[in-house]
């Protein structure tokens, strides 16, 4: 059987964590891009680096901000790297799951506090506050309950199975 080109596990064979981790990766590098795209993002005369005052809509409905899309790309980035194990996937997932609830309830306490105050450096609205709770618990999920070896409960990284 065909091994990668280190000789580790057979070609081809990636566990769901990675490959859950690496789309999930590559949507945030693909809406980082987006975000700078006149006609994807609407009123984009209106995109400023930070804060509440950036008017620009991703998809018409989303506010960002040059601050807002470069975090994507970081975070898009960052996923690729660690997805490059099971381990990196799985903390990118849940750890990224969790980053992405707090974001919600930062965007939950700025419209309920200020939304017109200086706290607010990400524009966030409601469409970004429903995006941003699902994305919480979808990569939280998919980190937390996708194993490296499908039903098995496995540990993360398995050393006796690395070549």
């Amino acid at each position: 059987m065909a091994r990668d080109a280190r000789g580790g596990r057979p070609a081809g064979h990636r566990p769901r964590v990675q490959l859950a981790a690496l789309v999930v990766a590559g949507v945030f590098l693909l809406i980082g891009v987006l975000g700078f795209i006149p006609g994807i993002t609407t009123d984009y005369g209106e995109l400023r680096f930070g804060g509440h005052h950036s008017e620009a809509l991703l998809l018409g409905l989303f506010q960002v901000s040059i601050l807002h899309n470069a975090v994507h790309l970081l975070f898009g980035l960052v996923g690729l790297v660690m997805a490059r194990t099971v381990a990196g996937a799985r903390v990118f997932l849940a750890a990224g799951g969790a980053i992405y609830l707090a974001l919600w309830l930062y965007g939950l306490v700025i419209e309920a506090v200020n939304p017109d105050g200086g706290a607010n450096i990400l524009p966030v609205n409601d469409a970004d506050n429903w995006l941003h709770l699902a994305l919480g618990f979808g990569m939280l999920a998919l980190g937390l309950l996708l194993s490296n070896e499908a039903g098995t409960g496995g540990r993360l990284d398995n050393p006796a199975k690395r070549h």
